[in-house]
């Protein structure tokens, strides 16, 4: 597993992914209320705080990309 998820695109995924976790819990928005909702943004969420950590992506990987510049090949 190469990395393929540069510095500032992982800060980026890891912050967003906890704000998606955590915002139906604590945001008190209607659309929450909803269980489909709730679950997607968990599941979001939870995708993109771990594509952070691993610093791969799998969908960069099915289409070529790379943010990282050089950084663990």
């Amino acid at each position: 597993m190469t990395i393929n998820i540069g510095t500032p695109d992982r800060i980026a995924r890891v912050l967003l992914g906890l704000v998606l976790v955590l915002l139906p819990f604590v945001s008190g928005f209607a659309l929450f209320e909803s269980a489909f909702w709730l679950w997607a943004s968990v599941v979001v969420g939870l995708v993109l705080v771990v594509t952070g950590a691993l610093r791969f992506c799998p969908a960069y990987r099915l289409i070529g990309f790379s943010s990282a510049k050089d950084e663990g090949e």
